[in-house]
């Protein structure tokens, strides 16, 4: 382990960052917590003013002394702005409804064509600005921009090129799997054609690419080829903290009691809701199991904690009328969803039956290993399935089978009535952790310093050899 006093540095370029607040936010911050341990030290080029669905300030602590953060402004607009122009909804009463739905889909049209790859690109020159000072400023050995939003990516570039620090792209998703499924997104064909270009373009740029899963890594290695790139795609997995876990034990963690659940069987959803991510498969299995075993259901309650799309709200009113008993909590804090999930009885992980959604890993998925509860991992059979292929807690079942749902609920409904305990201490999810994450970040990191040196070294012998006219061997 290194003491931090010879370590070298990285610059993330990281909008998801705290304060905003999502899964997305853990890999920096959890990257920064570890990698000081394994050579690396961290700066973190973020944004002042995100313009994010929610806030928490739960992860901060996670953030070394070490660590040098700097803000710049954005010029987009508040995130309540953009929900409008995703729902059409507005506070103009003089605006005609009909007026309204023609408007909306040409301003986000509009925008979404504008403004490339995504509105974030309102961060750029002051990203690059503050980015500039704080290289300047004291030395760095590689950058890593991680998105989405892609125009982190365009941020990273920037400063490489400016500088001659290598730059590694980090996608914590897909390129076209983000664009088809996020938020104020409306791909159309000149979007679409004018980012497969700009994509190729940053990885001909890149001295290495990172995704989050095998199949993730495969896809952006192809398009890399595709763009005649010679960059290498590797995959680091995301992961769970254990400190996250520590700090709760049988003798000191609480269950909070929603309504009149204390000794209901608790079945707990902790993340978004929205196409993605559809609740519909779980409501269908619940309603079947309502018509098998409505006894079973009468010992649930159902909590459901994140944001949720309107959609999705509309969804979870049908279990209203179902015997279990339904708790819906916006966004709690991370600290909150780790305790909730540590006093749940059983988990459920939402991926909907869509294209590419089988490459998809949930971050959460490690901390529900962490949690040694049951989860059903209601997902296409693909990147999860094979990665829980060994781990007891986790009950794969198919979108696209709520009978195989109904099932694996009603198996853990009717232990708990019987008081079957379940068994944890079996399996460790120890390789799982972020720690070990990290350290294989800082091997990536290092392989690409090294390979940036000898190529460094390579120039400037050419330019001196042709200096003196001297040919090289």
């Amino acid at each position: 382990m290194d003491d931090g006093s010879q370590n070298k540095r990285v610059l993330f370029v990281a909008y998801q960052f705290p304060p905003a607040g999502g899964i997305g936010v853990h890999r920096v911050v959890k990257f920064v917590k570890y990698l000081t341990e394994f050579g690396w030290d961290s700066s973190v080029l973020t944004v002042s003013n995100p313009s994010v669905p929610m806030l928490d300030d739960s992860l901060c602590a996670d953030i070394p002394e070490t660590t040098t953060t700097v803000k710049a402004k954005t010029w987009e607009p508040g995130y309540s702005w953009k929900q409008k122009l995703a729902t059409g909804k507005s506070d103009s009463a003089s605006c005609p409804e009909e007026k309204k739905q023609f408007l909306k889909p040409l301003l986000k049209s509009t925008a979404n064509l504008l403004l490339q790859p995504d509105m974030q690109i309102l961060w750029y020159n002051n990203a690059v600005r503050a980015g500039r000072k704080l290289l300047q400023e004291f030395k760095h050995d590689a950058i890593i921009a991680t998105a989405p939003p892609f125009s982190s990516f365009l941020v990273g570039r920037k400063l490489a090129k400016k500088t001659g620090i290598p730059l590694v792209l980090d996608y914590r998703d897909e390129w076209g799997i983000s664009n088809a499924y996020w938020e104020n997104k409306q791909p159309n064909f000149l979007s679409a054609a004018i980012q497969s270009r700009m994509q190729k373009s940053l990885l001909k740029d890149a001295a290495m690419a990172i995704a989050t899963t095998p199949s993730s890594c495969e896809s952006v290695q192809r398009t890399a080829d595709e763009a005649g790139s010679s960059v290498r795609c590797e995959f680091v997995y995301n992961g769970y903290d254990p400190d996250d876990f520590n700090q709760y034990t049988a003798d000191n963690i609480q269950r909070k009691d929603y309504g009149n659940g204390i000794n209901k069987f608790r079945l707990t959803y902790a993340g978004t809701l929205w196409n993605l991510n559809s609740i519909q498969p779980l409501i269908d299995a619940i309603l079947h199991l309502e018509k098998e075993s409505p006894a079973l259901l009468e010992q649930m309650e159902f909590v459901v904690a994140g944001r949720r799309t309107a959609e999705q709200e509309a969804l979870l009113d049908q279990l209203e009328q179902f015997p279990c008993q339904i708790i819906r909590l916006p966004f709690i804090s991370h600290d909150e969803a780790v305790q909730l999930m540590q006093t749940s009885d059983c988990l459920a992980l939402l991926n909907s039956n869509l294209p590419g959604a089988e490459r998809v890993v949930n971050g959460k998925i490690f901390e529900y290993i962490a949690a040694e509860k049951p989860f059903l991992l209601i997902s296409p059979p693909g990147d999860m399935w094979q990665l829980t292929a060994n781990c007891p807690y986790a009950l794969p079942c198919n979108p696209s089978s709520p009978k195989d749902i109904a099932i694996a609920l009603g198996n853990q409904l009717e232990q708990y009535r019987k008081g079957v305990a379940q068994e944890v201490g079996t399996w460790s999810p120890e390789s799982h952790q972020r720690r070990g994450r990290a350290k294989q970040l800082a091997g990536l990191l290092n392989e690409v310093t090294c390979s940036a040196s000898s190529s460094d070294y390579h120039n400037s012998q050419h330019k001196k050899n042709k200096q003196e006219k001297i040919p090289i061997a």
